[in-house]
């Protein structure tokens, strides 16, 4: 199971990610935040990005399901990161932007109508969502954790299922950590449209 790879691999995982340079992304993601917004950092992992939130003057909360990775993710940053599953997300309307680096990918390909509703519901009508995959067409699993990689066309037909949610971009890039280029990423940004559904909803 994914959460418990965190678990035995915290140390060596946040080793790894806490110092990747996921500046450009994060600045395409604000662009349609409001300053001083409230962010949800949702599958925080080392808490890098958490962090660099709040340095902008962004109101953050963030969470992960592994126990080990919320003890330092907390550490990193000072916040009281929760300990939580994407199951456990309860928020209505109540985050100007969501960021899901490389954390949505854990999820089956199954479950991810159910989850991605929670998502959306959390967000506000005009609310920026950033999710990233691996990107790719395969569902795998490697060395206990559990992979649904993405493709532009494979987010798309996820998204349009769903209603008021709109594509504002969608890009490849390559990993940003060292000795990974090799690796490529499908990044989107969605926004929750202000219709009259999502401004009924309760």
């Amino acid at each position: 199971m994914s959460i418990e790879f965190y678990d035995r691999n915290s140390e060596s995982f946040f080793a790894q990610t806490v110092s990747a340079d996921m500046s450009a992304a994060q600045n395409r993601f604000l662009q349609h935040v409001p300053r001083g917004g409230r962010i949800l950092d949702a599958g925080c992992g080392s808490g890098r990005d958490a962090k660099a939130f709040v340095g902008q003057g962004y109101e953050v909360e963030a969470f992960d399901a592994s126990a080990e990775m919320v003890r330092l993710a907390a550490a990193h940053t000072g916040l009281p990161i929760r300990q939580m599953t994407f199951q456990d997300m309860q928020w209505n309307r109540y985050f100007d932007g969501i960021w899901a680096s490389a954390s949505l990918l854990h999820v089956p390909r199954a479950e991810l109508p159910g989850i991605m509703s929670k998502f959306k519901r959390a967000l506000r009508p005009g609310g920026m969502w950033y999710v990233s995959f691996k990107h790719g067409a395969s569902d795998r699993d490697k060395d206990g954790r559990h992979f649904t990689d993405m493709t532009e066309e494979a987010l798309r037909t996820e998204l349009k299922a769903m209603q008021d949610l709109e594509v504002v971009e969608i890009w490849v890039s390559e990993d940003v950590r060292p000795n990974r280029a090799s690796e490529f990423w499908l990044s989107g940004l969605i926004r929750r449209v202000a219709s009259a559904s999502s401004l009924e909803e309760s």
